[in-house]
């Protein structure tokens, strides 16, 4: 195939586009089109560029293919949405954040509040406007995935402790590994669990912060003895390294005498 990479001057500053031309098969001699944002984020058709550049900039007139307009593309008024793999300073974005679905507003038609009303009493729940929502049982969408080493074959599955059992529906052990994981990972306070009332109604008395197990608690034992397995296989670690250090050390020698 033969790649072309261009600047798209009909696109701000910092995007390319890509032509690829097809050498070989039934359809040689015809080329596919993708665009490049400057952080280096591949785009694959026009309805993927509306989603991430629609609201800073109308797409409408704007040919993919050619990578031109019939007229000027708009600035939109509202602010221009950044690339998600790259923070506002150019840095790498390391956020980490689980995914969450997203939906559109539930209101069909422009809503006026109205809070002059004599009678009319506001309540605010400072929780809630702080804090976004969290999807029950997200873990559920991972399940079936596996990881895979450079040869394609299968990582060994990680087995969790006997005392620390899934709730909610369809549980699962890989679920319940993935939901320790990610609260360890992203969770300041500390990880115990859910609470009793949570066995009877996961669906309705799931605390989002935790995983969904039973409560647990980690004693000073747990932590010792957790210590002493990190240590030898530490050690053995070592001992493998060293190991291979002196056979491959061995190896140049004799080839060393051999020439």
């Amino acid at each position: 195939m033969e790649k072309r990479r261009t600047e798209c001057p009909a696109l701000p500053p910092g995007w390319k586009k890509e032509e690829v031309i097809r050498k070989s098969g039934l359809s040689a001699g015809k080329s596919d089109v993708y665009y490049y944002s400057p952080s280096g984020k591949k785009f694959r058709s026009k309805p993927q560029l509306v989603r991430f550049l629609g609201s800073s900039l109308d797409l409408s007139c704007f040919d993919f293919r050619t990578g031109k307009v019939s007229g000027k593309l708009h600035k939109s008024k509202q602010r221009t949405r950044h690339d998600p793999g790259v923070s506002k300073s150019g840095k790498p974005d390391l956020n980490t954040a689980l995914p969450i679905r997203q939906t559109a507003s539930i209101f069909k038609q422009p809503v006026t509040k109205v809070t002059s009303h004599p009678d009319n009493k506001v309540k605010s729940d400072q929780q809630r406007a702080t804090e976004q929502p969290r999807q029950l049982f997200w873990e559920k969408r991972l399940k079936g995935l596996r990881s895979s080493d450079v040869t394609q074959e299968p990582v060994r599955t990680f087995h969790l402790p006997s005392g620390l059992q899934c709730i909610g529906p369809a549980p699962s052990q890989d679920c319940l590994l993935w939901a320790i994981a990610s609260a360890l990972h992203l969770s300041s306070g500390p990880i115990s669990g859910q609470s009793s009332s949570a066995e009877k109604n996961p669906s309705v008395w799931t605390n989002t912060t935790q995983p969904p197990c039973r409560g647990f608690t980690v004693t000073e034992q747990h932590i010792r003895e957790q210590e002493q397995v990190v240590n030898q296989v530490r050690r053995s670690l070592e001992e493998a390294l060293t190991a291979d250090s002196l056979a491959r050390s061995a190896e140049s020698t004799r080839e060393r005498r051999a020439r």
